[in-house]
Formats: structure tokens, C-alpha cells, sequence
């Protein structure tokens, strides 16, 4: 391989790895759970829903309503029955003479009331205990997508990771590639071998470069992929690479996760709790609630109390009309209790039995999920270890048939053809044990995550 093209490929490498910026997974991980804009809405949420739960709490308090009106009008009564439908009728009273008149005056009302439902068969508390569950869910939601974007981005990390390993042996490739069409090209003009190995070798080159281009885009796909699960600006990054130099401590050991649940069936469960809490806040519609009322009332009017013999006996005065002076007070114990409730409340309550039941066989599949996922991370990790144990063997088989064939070719004692297969079994072998490396640690990864328990994997660095 000429010195020039070594030259090349030396500075591509060292400007790539000079303008990339090294990154730790645990400081992917860190990014992206502080940026990701998923996690911070469902903070928000969770938030949201804890305010809920004062507002629930407040809803107990007795409902205080102050009231002060001035009003100007006349105040001609009339015999007869009325009603006031949605609030539209008019509050006047006076004599019901036998002619209308126009006489009008000032008037005011002024009044302070208390109504508490002081009893309602649980309502008030079940609001609370529901609104807590709304808490505890968005909190475990919160919790379950934290641990799921940890998974997603160890994964998009590895992948990463995995994609710039196998850029690392293509461009090895095409360096061999090179020095096979380096001698193939020298006999060629030397007249020891026909014109049709320089072609061949040449067309492997082209191979190579174009098998590296590829490679190069995958890179890039994947190094903007973990640019977005980390909420940052597009840059390019040089990972820990001493990942793939080792065994994962805990592969060796199998040591066993935690017992705390996973986070993504406590979001079921959270789930299917909430649904049982709002059926029995629907219950509770069945019954009626008490309540204590209380109201104080003062009254003004610019129209005298002989008013009724003298219909002169009024003054348009403001300050006249709006003094009070007459009062009312009263107190009292009232039930209320829509007996049509009961018909809509069992049909409710039905309805939400159902909601409960189907989120019930949510949780279900998921706990089975996560056990089956599990039981085959163990063995994925078997598998992998392996075949990490039998990547080595193979590379060096290949490294060893590629070195021989192309001594035996440099002496004219065998063909291109062969060199050409050996030169496929390396690159293929390599490509393997960069692929296997990396499976080790995703093997673990999936367990991390099939177990809930994420520092199984994060506390190997």
C-alpha cells in the first residue's frame, strides 16, 4: 500500500476522532434524561396531577358567598303564581294594586351564606384517594419512561459503538484490498501474471470502498440517533471504545438482579389501581349527602313602610335607599338525593368494572412479557459469551489462511480467486467479533431491562 494512501486514511481517522467528542455512556445516559423533552412533559404532568390532589383536599372546605347588590326600579306586585325559570324572574315586591305606576326607588341586598356538605357516604374522601392514585400513576409513568429511555439509549449507544467497530475492519479490508492490487498490478507489468488479476483486484478495491461509504452512513445514522434520545445539538462522537476489550463483571458472576418491581409494570399496576379507585368514588353516587346552610341577610328600600296606604311614601335618594335596615338570619340541615342516580350510577359502575378488568389483563401480559424476556436475556448471554470466546479463534484462522494465500500468490504459487475468498473469510470474521463484542453488553442490557433493574448494566462503568 503506497505511503500516500496510508497518509490519507491516518488523517481521515485522526480528523474524524479530533472534531468528535468522547462521551461515556453514563454521561449519554445523564443528557439525556435531563433533555428529553418526553421526560420533562411527563414531569409537567406529574406536577399537574399533584396539585390535583390540593384541590381535591380543598374541595371538603364549606363554600362561603358574600353578596352585594344596588338595584333601581319600581315595585309593583301582582296575585299569581310565577316561577323564575333559569334564574330570569325578578325579585320585586310590593303591593299588588289595581294600576300600574312608575314610582321607583333605591334598594340593596346584602347577604353572607355558608353551605357544607358535611356528609356524603365517602365522596369527599374518594375524590382525594383518587386524585393520589392520579399522582402515583403520572409518577410511575414518569418513572417507567425515565427507565426506558436509560434502555434506549444504552442501546442507541451500543449500536453506535458497534457501527464505528465495523468501519474500523472495512477500512481495514480496503487496505488489503489495496495491497492485493499493489502486487497483482506489479506481476501484471511484469508480465507474470495476465492483465485479468489487475482488473479483479481492482474490482475488489472498488468493493471495499464502497462496502466502507456504507458503513460510514450507517455511523451517522446511528450517532444522530443517540444525538436525539440525548436532546442535543447535532454533533459527531468518540465512544469509550475499552467496552469491547472486556467481559461485563456481572455476565461472569450472573449476579442476580434486585427485587424491586420494574418500573413499566408499576405503571401498569398504577394504572389498573386508579381504575379500581374511580369505581369506588362511582359508588358512592348511590347514596345522598347532607349538608349544613347558613345565611345572614340585610335589606334596604327607599320605599316607607306606610307605602301601602301611601304611594308617596318613597324617596329616590341613593344614600336613603341603600342603607339597611332590616335583617334576616337562617340555619339549617339539608339531604340531598337524586333517586335517578342510582339508575345511572349502576351503569357507570358497571362500565368501569370493565375498564378495570381489561386494564387488569394489560398488567398481565406485560408481567408475562417481562418474565419471558428475562428467561431469554440469560440466554442471550450464554450465546453471546460463546461466541466472544470463539471470535478470536476465527479471526485468527483467517488471518492466518489470508496471509498464507497471498504469500503463495506473491510467488505465483496459487490465484487471485483464492486470495479473494480468504480476504472475504477475514473481513467476514472480523466483522463477527466486532458484531459479538458488543452483543455481550447488549445481552446484559436486555436483562437490565427485562429485570427492572438498570444498575445491573450502568454499574459496569
Amino acid at each position: 500500500m503506497p505511503n500516500s494512501l496510508k497518509l490519507l486514511f491516518l488523517a481521515i481517522l485522526t480528523t474524524s476522532f479530533a472534531q468528535a467528542q468522547l462521551l461515556t455512556l453514563p454521561d449519554a445516559v445523564a443528557t439525556g434524561i435531563k433533555n428529553y423533552p418526553n421526560i420533562k412533559a411527563k414531569e409537567n404532568y406529574n406536577k399537574a396531577s399533584a396539585e390535583t390532589v390540593g384541590q381535591a383536599k380543598r374541595d371538603y372546605l364549606p363554600n362561603v358567598v358574600l353578596v352585594g347588590q344596588q338595584d333601581y326600579g319600581t315595585v309593583n306586585g301582582q296575585n299569581g303564581p310565577l316561577y323564575g325559570y333559569g334564574g330570569y324572574g325578578v325579585a320585586s315586591s310590593g303591593l299588588p294594586l289595581d294600576h300600574q305606576n312608575w314610582n321607583a326607588a333605591f334598594g340593596a341586598l346584602y347577604l353572607a351564606n355558608v353551605n357544607w356538605e358535611f356528609f356524603t357516604f365517602g365522596r369527599y374522601k374518594n375524590r382525594i384517594l383518587l386524585a393520589k392514585a392520579d399522582e402515583v400513576r403520572t409518577k410511575a409513568d414518569l418513572n417507567q419512561e425515565i427507565f426506558q429511555h436509560q434502555i434506549r439509549i444504552s442501546a442507541a449507544y451500543l449500536n453506535l459503538l458497534a457501527s464505528q467497530r465495523l468501519l474500523r475492519s472495512q477500512i481495514k479490508n480496503l487496505e488489503r484490498a489495496q495491497v492485493v492490487l499493489n502486487t497483482s498490478a506489479a506481476r501484471v507489468r511484469n508480465g507474470l501474471l495476465p492483465g485479468v488479476d489487475s482488473t479483479m483486484a481492482s474490482s475488489e478495491v472498488s468493493r471495499a470502498k464502497i462496502d466502507v461509504n456504507r458503513v460510514r452512513d450507517l455511523v451517522k445514522e446511528q450517532n444522530n440517533r443517540l444525538v436525539q434520545l440525548m436532546g442535543v445539538e447535532v454533533r459527531d462522537y468518540a465512544l469509550d471504545t475499552s467496552l469491547v476489550a472486556r467481559v461485563p463483571k456481572n455476565v461472569l458472576t450472573m449476579e442476580r438482579p434486585s427485587d424491586t418491581i420494574n418500573p413499566i409494570l408499576k405503571f401498569y399496576k398504577s394504572r389498573v389501581d386508579y381504575a379500581n379507585r374511580q369505581e369506588k368514588l362511582f359508588k358512592t353516587g348511590y347514596f345522598p349527602s347532607f349538608s349544613l346552610f347558613g345565611v345572614y341577610q340585610t335589606r334596604a328600600s327607599g320605599f316607607d313602610s306606610s307605602y301601602a296606604t301611601d304611594q308617596t311614601a318613597f324617596t329616590q335618594n341613593y344614600v336613603d335607599g341603600i342603607s339597611p335596615d332590616r335583617q334576616n338570619y337562617l340555619v339549617g340541615v339539608g339531604v340531598t338525593w337524586n333517586l335517578t342516580n342510582i339508575f345511572r350510577t349502576s351503569k357507570q359502575v358497571a362500565s368501569q368494572k370493565f375498564v378495570s378488568a381489561g386494564l387488569q389483563e394489560e398488567y398481565n401480559l406485560v408481567d408475562q412479557q417481562l418474565k419471558t424476556q428475562l428467561d431469554a436475556a440469560d440466554a442471550k448471554i450464554r450465546y453471546a459469551m460463546d461466541n466472544y470466546n470463539e471470535s478470536p479463534r476465527q479471526v485468527r484462522a483467517a488471518q492466518q489462511a489470508y496471509l498464507q494465500r497471498t504469500t503463495l500468490y506473491k510467488n505465483g504459487l496459487t490465484n487471485l480467486v483464492d486470495v479473494t475468498q480468504t480476504l472475504y473469510a477475514l473481513n467476514r470474521a472480523e466483522t463477527d467479533r466486532d458484531v459479538i463484542y458488543t452483543n455481550v453488553w447488549q445481552s446484559l442490557l436486555l436483562k437490565a431491562s427485562a429485570a427492572g433493574d438498570f444498575n445491573l448494566f450502568l454499574n459496569e462503568f
